[in-house]
This record gives structure tokens, sequence and C-alpha cells, in this order.
């Protein structure tokens, strides 16, 4: 890996006030540098200093941007992720080619590569060369315990952006210091993947203790917090415990390093799965300590899972671990996320984040079954007065999307379904309806996206266009799926495995997996798909399916979690609304076995001596 040939010390400006109505706030930079100073003139400024640490914040990943940004620029730090995946159709940006056409190590977009080592190294810059300023009368000054706080947030963030590089591309060069950028020797070599996880684990240790337990301040969520860093910790040893990282994957057995021929992928070590737990159940444990909890919300004193499922992402609240405050919902007059989620029909919507019918049949039904499971469950017809259990439609609904449970509810929207505006308008999708395709931003699959959407937002009268919510980054309920996906690798027996199941499926207001699906308790397989499909629909487009078919991998063929062949929605093409609801594929998707990891930029191997190549013909 070559690093810079110059040393450029870029101080930008940052936004020191949150608005609540605004998404420029706390990590936003100014577009103009506020000059190119030495490193002594930094570091004997409180002000230049301070300036310099928030700019290692930046970053921090915001997954309210799914399509490209209000600023027209989309990369790796955001979501394309659920774009990219079995999840969504995007029909704008990058994205509306790249999931039929592939990509190479010289055109994949969405890298994270040169951002974090950037970042990397200006949190290095930070950590060698910051230092106390003492109080002078009543000009500005850093004591030691702030400088201690600041240290300690570029050490955590340093560590979780080598996470973020070893998430997206495997083994990679670990950066602890800032290197020299005039020595003619800056080519780096990938270090081994267990070496990887031993600096990040034992970084993330370490500083745990050194940070706030969390914060509470909209303004504050970026802030690095012992919460955020024991939730970093549990996905490293996931991932490291997972057949892409161990040992499972045959091809990246190969990979050795070109100068020495080390290998960097390890065999199969059945032990990463209890350090996994260990480190679950560390962050558990902080949790019931009054930090974290699932988020509940009633209606007229009665738990409410259909609102409950809806605030969580509207509000902060105290199932959020970590949180970025910026975020690109946007308006729905201008731009945005929240426009592309929004129907033609209603306002000058884009209607252009479109869900598979791959996602709408992976939804639960209201029984806690799988539908191949449930008597509810038909695509035969359109449902009959009382005939739909869960409220949630309108009679003459067809069958598929009735008696569902609530998070596919507040995830799709789907024809005949009323928007949630004053008017209570149907929303359709077949042709000659307002949200046909007929026009290039349209829902490809004949479903629209409805998840995260904030309700009171609209573009009519004096409702308003906007909305701030911030870009949940970690929640507990990831991390009470992650635990019982760990315990069942080890104790596939262990009654906490559906305990920490039940707990998520509560809240999504469906039985127990074990009234659901009798005779499950301790059938390691069983269990594993019924996790795998429970975090598919608790965190539906959330940024995390796109990684987790890939450490499973189980990406390939036509089973749970194919990535490539054709996918399905209904037909858009069909002529008469009667034939909208039929089963029809809308794309031919490309998977390759080598897109297991994505490839390291070709750039960057054309400079080096020492990079090797994942696994494939890239």
């Amino acid at each position: 890996m070559k690093l810079y040939n110059k040393i450029h010390i870029a101080i930008l400006f940052l936004f020191a006030a949150i608005s609540m109505n605004c998404s420029n706030d706390y990590l936003d930079v100014s577009n103009e540098l506020a000059g190119e100073l030495t490193l002594d003139k930094v570091f004997t400024s409180p002000a230049n200093t301070r300036q310099f640490h928030r700019n290692v914040f930046t970053g921090i990943p915001n997954s309210s941007c799914m399509v490209f940004g209000t600023d027209y620029s989309m990369d790796g730090l955001d979501n394309p992720w659920a774009g990219a995946t079995d999840e969504l159709k995007m029909a704008q940006g990058t994205l509306r080619n790249l999931t039929s056409n592939g990509f190479n190590a010289g055109n994949a977009p969405f890298h994270r590569w040169s951002i974090l080592y950037r970042q990397i190294r200006q949190a290095n810059l930070f950590l060698e060369n910051a230092k106390a300023i003492p109080k002078s009368g009543a000009a500005d000054y850093i004591d030691d315990a702030e400088l201690a706080k600041m240290k300690a947030q570029a050490r955590f963030l340093r560590a979780y952006y080598h996470y973020l590089l070893f998430e997206q591309y495997g083994p990679i060069p670990i950066m602890k210091t800032a290197v020299d950028p005039s020595s003619s020797s800056l080519d780096f070599a990938r270090n081994s993947v267990d070496e990887v996880v031993s600096f990040i684990d034992t970084e993330l240790t370490e500083v745990a203790g050194e940070l706030n337990d969390k914060e509470t301040v909209d303004a504050f969520l970026a802030l690095p917090t012992k919460g955020a860093a024991l939730a970093i910790k549990a996905k490293l040893l996931v991932y490291a415990a997972s057949p892409l990282l161990n040992g499972g994957y045959a091809e990246a057995l190969a990979v050795k390093n070109p100068e020495d021929g080390k290998s960097i992928f390890p065999a199969f070590d059945s032990t990463k799965w209890q350090k996994a737990v260990n480190a679950l159940q560390e962050l558990i444990t902080f949790a019931d300590a009054g930090n974290y909890s699932l988020y509940k919300a009633t209606t007229v004193g009665v738990f409410d899972p259909h609102k409950s499922l809806y605030e969580l992402f509207i509000n902060y609240n105290n199932e959020i671990i970590w949180a970025n405050p910026n975020n690109d919902w946007g308006s729905l007059g201008e731009d945005g996320t929240d426009r592309r989620l929004t129907p033609r029909s209603e306002g000058s919507g884009f209607a252009s984040i479109a869900v598979t019918q791959e996602l709408v049949d992976d939804f639960l039904m209201i029984d806690g079954k799988q539908k191949e499971q449930s008597p509810l469950y038909s695509e035969s017809g359109f449902s009959e007065t009382g005939e739909d259990l869960s409220g949630q439609t309108n009679v003459g609904t067809y069958k598929m999307w009735i008696n569902r449970e609530p998070r596919f509810y507040q995830t799709v929207m789907f024809q005949g379904r009323k928007w949630h505006n004053g008017n209570n308008n149907i929303i359709k999708f077949n042709k000659g309806s307002g949200n046909d395709n007929s026009s290039e931003n349209y829902p490809w699959s004949g479903y629209l996206l409805y998840k995260r959407l904030d309700k009171t937002v609209r573009n009519e009268g004096s409702s308003p266009r906007n909305k701030y919510r911030p870009s949940i980054i970690f929640r507990l309920a990831e991390f009470y799926l992650l635990y019982a996906e760990a315990l069942n690798e080890v104790t596939p027996n262990d009654a906490k495995i559906l305990q920490y199941v039940n707990k998520v499926r509560e809240r999504a207001g469906i039985p127990s997996l074990e009234i659901s699906n009798l005779g499950i308790a301790g059938n390691q397989q069983a269990q594993r798909l019924a996790i795998r499909r429970e975090m598919r629909v608790e965190l539906a487009t959330e940024g995390q399916r796109y990684f987790n078919v890939r450490r499973w991998m189980i990406a390939d063929g036509t089973g749970e979690g194919h990535q490539g062949g054709p996918f399905y929605g209904m037909n858009m093409n069909a002529p008469t609304e009667s034939g909208f609801f039929v089963r029809t594929p809308y794309e031919n998707r490309f998977w390759d076995k080598k897109m297991y990891l994505y490839p390291l930029p070709l750039v960057e191997l054309q400079k080096s001596t020492k990079l090797v190549q994942n696994p494939g013909a890239w």
C-alpha cells in the first residue's frame, strides 16, 4: 500500500451547533480549507488541535444514504449495501446497473480504502503530536483530562476504521503510526486475519474504559462510547469466527503475500466462536446494567409492535448503541432518501427504491411461521372482510400480503395499500397508475421501500418536507441475534439461544420461535437457519445483509442467500391490473464467487510490490 507523497495537513472548519431540522450537523465540514499548517502550528493551538481531532470523525458511516446523498455522491461509508444485495433494487445511481453488470478491481465503486487510510493517518498524527496546552490568562487551553479524552476517541476511531476495512476487504495492512511521507519505502503488505483481529480487539479492549459509557444527546451521538467499543469488538469476533474468514473460503487459503509467502487467511479454528460468545456476553451485560434495551412503545397503555418498530427509527432511543447525527434523509421538496421512498403519486416522490420479491417472501406470517409452513398464506385471490388478522390491509388486498408480521408492514409498500397521509390515497404500481414504469424513476419490482420513512413528512401545504432522524450504526436487537448465532455454534442446546431470538420476536409482535417451529430447540441447523431468517427481516435494508451472506458464504447457487440469477417482483409490464399480480423476473443479477470479498483497488496494486489481491480473477 502506497501512502502520501508529501505531508498535507488540512484543517477543516466544523459546524459546532446541531439543528434538529437540518442534516448538516456535528460532523459536517466546510468546503473551505482553513489552511495548510505545520504540525507545530496545529498542535500549539487549542482551536486547531480540536479541529484536527474532529476531522478524524469524518469516516463514520451514514446508513441513511442509500442511492446517493443530497450532494449526489456516494461511497462505501454510505449504505449502497442494501441495494447491492438481495434486499433492494435501485432505479437511480450506480446501483441501477451494477447488480446486473458486476464490477472488477479497476471499476469497483464504493471503496473505503483510500478514505479510511486517510482518516487512520489523521488519527495517528493526532495521537503522536497532540499535547496539553497550558492555561495562560484568559486564553484558551487544553488540559490533561481533555487531551486524554480526545486521544481515547482518536484511538477508538483508528481501531474502528481498521474494522470497516476488514469488513469489506478481509486482511489489510495495519497502520499504527503516521509513517514519514518523505520515506522511499511506503509500500506495505497485508497483515493476516488473525493479526488484524488481534490488533483491533486489543485496541478496543484497552480504550473502552477511557470512553463515556454512552451518549444521549443527538449532537454527540457520533462520539465514541464504551458501548460502541464493545459492539465493534463483538462484531469483529463474530466475523473472525464465520466461515469466510475462518477457513471456509478454500480459494482464500491459497493467498500469500508475494514478498515472504506468508499466508494471510487462517485455517478453521473452532475456538473463535467461543471468543465471539464472550464478547457478546460482555456487551449484553453492559446493556443490562441500565445502558440499552429494546425499544417498545404502547398505545393506550398496551404494547404496540407496529408503533414500536416505526418509532425505533424516528427518534433517538435506548436501543441505539451508536449513531451518526448526520444523515441524507433530505427533503421531499429537494433531494435525499425520503423523496426516493415516496411514490410519484404523492407529491413529487421518485419511487425509486424497490423491495425485492425475495425479501417480501422471507418476512414471516403473523403466526410467526415462514410462509411455506403457515396455513394463513395464499397467493390465490384477494382478501374478504375479516380475512386479514393483521389489521394492516384493506379488503381486496392480494392475499400474498395479508396476515404478515408487523415488520413486513413497516418495511414494504405494496399494491393497493393506503398511503399514510391524511387523504389515505391508495398506492398502485401497475401500468397506467401514478407509479408505473413509464418513468425512469419507478420501483422495478412493484414494491416500494417504506422502512425508516417519517410519516409526518409530506410535500403539501404546511406539512414538514423533512424530518431529522439519526443514522443508526448499531442497535441492540442485532447483538441479541448475533449472541444467539454464536451460542448456537458453540452449544446448540443452550436455552439462551431461543431466549434472545424470542426477545426480538416478541418486540416484533409474533410468537416465540419454539411455538411457531415445534421441535426446533437444540437442532443446530434448524436454529442456524431461523436465526439467519430473523436477521434478514429484523435488520432489512440497514446495511448488514450484504456482509452477512458473505461471511456465512451462502451467496452461491439458488438457495437461501443467493445473490445471482433472476430476481423477481410483480409484473410491471402487464397491460391490465389483473395481470400485475404475477411473479415476474425484472433482472438477472451477476454473481461470481470472487465477490465474497471486495477487490483491493487496482490503482493500489499497480503501485505496490507487497500487496496481493483477494481471491479470484479480478
